[in-house]
């Protein structure tokens, strides 16, 4: 949170698989070192999922014979180019082949990833030719079909049947009558096989006299050259020589075997993220499940200045490993194909520092040529992807901050102008209530949170007592700072056990910076003001202006939902329906 990009900004870890918290089974893990993390280029989440193919009602092109399919996978990117995957073998004489070659592409959640598929008939005297060599363009084209890879994975069975088109010589009607093709979609074992340890060191030591030593631990895997990439944590223990973690999970596809060298470092916290070296071991999966039999411990050593082995200080700290068990675990995809859904909600600001809405300089200018301002841009790049997960499509949204016609100050109305319900059908509906919204009500202030967080979580809470399997996403884009700080973080920490997440999006020129109050990443939870602490980190927060590799901030810290619904059902032990 505060002014950063998620764990999965870095890089893309496993759905099934872990990085961080994400296979973290604690009630309340403390992610108190994201930002330390970061710095060290920690990797988030990702899935492998292997595509399988097949097709039925294919159409003749010769008169005597059956066609001779075969199908070219695509990824199309956001400005619609086509980028080739792979190509099926050549299926001889069948209108409904089914063919042998898989491919294996990493699912990511925080984008929509739309796959094309094209099926072709390849002429026999192409049937000697190597399928990578083989001219398209010369080839008879039986038909298209394109869906979101989030459409096939979802299926309860990971099953889609999609209708094969294609267009006329003019280009303007599609024809569907082509055949159909299936799409099977499974997530790769390994990425759900995942060790769980416990880990407690003893004696250990720090340099300082009369000092707090609050450690936590740090797991990181080695690849080429020796360069480390870290992969798990555990939370911060308050000053304690002796600390006892809870579980931490490491994924075996994300480690690469349980042969593969593993670095585990004690550091002691420092809240302004430089965190001291207390010692570390370096041990494969296989030597710390030996460590958990024997029950001996393994003394830390630290690094000698020149970087020499043979000069590492060693330690009279020790590390020991409690528990050590190896499982399957069932995945974020598992949730979804078991009937779980994501629900997007949205909040607007509409309090006067936005500016006036007629104007061009204002943060909610609606630009006759089309152009998005911020507060459009956000609800689309997280609406576009959260839309696929939920199957009424039909989203809460309100506003906040604004004064209706006629009417005192409001800190939680319905963006549709209705007194009688908050929801609307689709994206394309929460821009429309949006557009109209501006044009009904007067901004007006102050910021507050509180009230919009509190009408999410009722919802939620509602859920829950009904048997729903939602996930409730609420999304909070806004100009300023919150202004009522301690109702928000009592709403925040009462919605933390409930299904919900919530991101707040900074848009304009602010300085946020007194936004990180909320954030949970310096290791302290949120608290409340009758002395509760938040099970769980929900919120996070991103400037918008931020971008970093072309990808979108939204997109980025979207990543992080798995993990924190993943915290959520674990801890309160919610199975899938499989």
């Amino acid at each position: 949170m505060g002014n950063r990009l998620s764990e999965v900004a870095a890089g893309r870890a496993a759905i099934g698989g872990i990085a961080a918290d994400f296979l973290n089974l604690a009630a309340a893990p403390i992610d108190a070192v994201e930002n330390f993390l970061r710095s060290r280029g920690h990797h988030g989440l990702f899935s492998q999922i292997e595509l399988s193919f097949s097709a039925s009602g294919l159409r003749d092109r010769d008169v005597l014979f059956k066609s001779n399919p075969m199908m070219v996978l695509y990824a199309r990117g956001k400005n619609g180019a086509l980028e080739e995957l792979c190509r099926t073998e050549v299926v001889l004489n069948s209108s409904s082949p089914r063919w042998i070659t898989k491919h294996t592409l990493i699912y990511h959640f925080e984008v929509v990833q739309v796959l094309v598929f094209r099926v072709y008939d390849v002429d026999t005297q192409f049937h000697n030719v190597d399928i990578k060599m083989l001219d398209l363009d010369e080839q008879q084209f039986l038909g298209e079909a394109t869906c979101a890879l989030s459409q096939i994975i979802t299926q309860p069975d990971k099953s889609l049947t999609i209708d094969l088109y294609t267009e006329d010589s003019v280009g303007s009607t599609l024809s569907k009558n082509c055949g159909k093709l299936m799409v099977h979609g499974e997530e790769c074992i390994s990425s759900k096989t995942a060790i769980e340890m416990v880990f407690r060191c003893s004696d250990l030591e720090y340099k300082y006299l009369f000092s707090r030593t609050d450690p936590f631990l740090l797991i990181s895997k080695v690849v080429e050259a020796g360069a480390q990439i870290p992969i798990c944590k555990t939370e911060v223990i308050r000053n304690d020589l002796n600390p006892i973690w809870k579980s931490v999970f490491v994924n075996i596809q994300q480690v690469g075997s349980k042969d593969s060298p593993l670095i585990i470092e004690c550091y002691n916290f420092n809240s302004n993220g430089k965190h001291d070296l207390m010692g570390k071991v370096q041990r494969s999966l296989v030597e710390l499940e030996n460590i958990h039999n024997n029950g001996q411990g393994e003394n830390l050593f630290l690094p000698s200045a020149d970087g020499q082995n043979h000069d590492n200080k060693v330690l009279k700290s020790q590390l020991f490993v409690e528990k050590f068990t190896e499982s399957v675990q069932y995945t974020f995809l598992d949730y979804l194909a078991g009937g779980f859904e994501l629900n997007f909600m949205v909040a607007v600001d509409f309090t006067a520092s936005n500016g006036n809405p007629r104007l061009p300089d204002s943060l909610h200018y609606i630009d006759p040529s089309g152009r998005p301002n911020a507060y459009q841009r956000a609800i689309v790049e997280v609406g576009e992807v959260l839309q696929l997960y939920d199957s009424d499509k039909r989203f809460p949204t309100w506003g906040f901050g604004a004064r209706p016609i006629d009417g005192p100050v409001c800190h939680c109305f319905n963006l549709n102008g209705s007194s009688h319900y908050c929801e609307v059908e689709g994206i394309q509906g929460i821009l429309m209530a949006y557009t109209s919204a501006l044009l009904n009500v007067s901004l007006a202030g102050p910021t507050l949170f509180g009230p919009v967080i509190s009408t999410a979580a009722l919802i939620a809470s509602q859920s829950v007592a009904n048997g729903g399997r939602k996930y409730f996403v609420l999304l909070i884009i806004t100009d300023g700072v919150v202004t009522d700080l301690q109702e928000t973080k009592d709403a925040i920490v009462k919605a933390s056990d409930l299904p919900l997440s919530i991101l707040i999006v900074g848009v304009g020129g602010a300085d946020f910076k007194e936004m990180e109050v909320l954030d949970a990443d310096k290791g302290e939870r949120l608290e409340s003001s009758y002395g509760r602490v938040a099970s769980r980190d929900i919120v996070q927060f991103i400037p918008f202006r931020e971008v970093q590799s072309g990808l979108s901030v939204v997109q980025a810290f979207l990543a992080e939902l798995p993990a924190q619904f993943l915290t959520y059902v674990r801890s309160r032990n919610i199975q899938p329906n499989l």
